[in-house]
């Protein structure tokens, strides 16, 4: 019976315009059960004809779901987000709110901060995507004591407990960076990674040490504070330079370091990418902006965040056994700061 125009389409209603079982509808709308692919199409097709919306206070009663996810990282802003607020973090958490809100459950960005902590504990959510954890990440350790289901992307440092994330081919994307370098015609590459255990700085260095080795280089490499931002990079890079002034080449990984890491090698005067060639990971604002622009990486991050949502709700839901999803793998995008001149 179709309702009228003063009352709220209920799941009956949806129900009975369908011909299917208020169970079906439940488990069509919200692509959980097992419902083929034609019933669902129909079951959503109908729902949206009647106007139907859930009641979500009803739901979150009838289920104990929250309706709600949380994306956060223990990345400094100076890192994940840089001066403009339009880094790493804020790419991810795009594609992740779109992909979010197609599961039915709004997504809450939590900033980086130190008052974030608090939040963290009685934050009223179903799962969460946690950014690079750090080996003992102090968000996974309060999420874990409140038994919140959490992906990783990027996998955890010496995790007692795994958890299900999204593998970015750190040593893999180390090592195409390297050898680009190594194309150029660098011959003695320092490399500036975090001193913090993130996976995507010790496979980095694995990366790098295994370069070394393949090219008989002796390794040259300073670790700086993610929370000094480019002034950190600054400093690192002088102090490799002090260390090693034969240096030809840099890996920086970090976006916030590489630029850095190119004001300070051009207060000393050098040239890049005449003198120094440099490189760094991300494609952000930072690598694209930074003059000379930087070499860096196209991640594919639109497709990260998707996959990241697509595993959470795995774990959510109970309907997946994966522990693990390749990301796609890395293409470089050669600029300025390493062309041959």
């Amino acid at each position: 019976m179709p309702s009228s125009p003063s009352r709220r389409p209920t799941i009956a209603d949806v129900a009975d315009a369908a011909g299917v079982s208020r169970t079906t509808v439940s488990h069509a709308l919200n692509d959980r059960g097992q419902v083929d692919p034609q019933t669902r199409a129909m079951v959503k097709a109908v729902a949206e004809r009647l106007g139907y919306s859930p009641n979500l206070r009803a739901q979150r009663l009838r289920t104990g779901r929250a309706n709600a996810i949380a994306l956060l990282s223990s990345m400094p802003f100076a890192v994940a987000g840089g001066s403009s607020r339009l880094g790493f973090l804020m790419e991810i958490a795009a594609t992740a709110t779109e992909a979010a809100m197609r599961q039915g459950v709004a997504l809450v960005l939590v900033p980086p901060m130190d008052e974030a902590q608090a939040l963290l504990h009685t934050l009223d959510i179903d799962g969460a995507v946690i950014i690079e954890p750090v080996a003992d990440d102090p968000n996974v350790a309060c999420l874990l004591k409140r038994g919140v289901k959490m992906v990783t992307i990027g996998r955890q440092p010496e995790a007692q407990a795994a958890l299900p994330y999204i593998d970015m081919h750190g040593e893999q994307t180390g090592a195409l960076l390297l050898e680009h370098l190594h194309r150029q015609g660098a011959r003695h590459i320092g490399l500036i990674i975090g001193e913090q255990a993130r996976h995507s700085y010790l496979d980095m260095e694995r990366a790098y040490r295994a370069y070394c080795t393949r090219h008989g280089q002796v390794a040259a490499i300073v670790r700086a504070d993610e929370g000094g931002g480019e002034a950190a990079g600054a400093a690192a890079c002088l102090e490799l330079l002090q260390a090693h002034p034969g240096i030809d080449g840099l890996c920086v990984p970090v976006d916030a370091f590489a630029t850095g890491a190119v004001r300070a090698l051009q207060g000393s005067g050098r040239k890049v990418p005449e003198n120094v060639k440099v490189v760094t990971r991300y494609d952000g604002l930072r690598a694209r902006e930074c003059a000379p622009p930087l070499t860096s990486l196209d991640m594919h991050l639109e497709d990260v965040a998707a996959l990241a949502i697509e595993l959470l709700f795995e774990q959510v839901n109970g309907t997946g056994t994966r522990d693990r999803i390749h990301a796609p793998m890395p293409t470089l995008i050669a600029r300025d700061s390493t062309r041959q001149p």
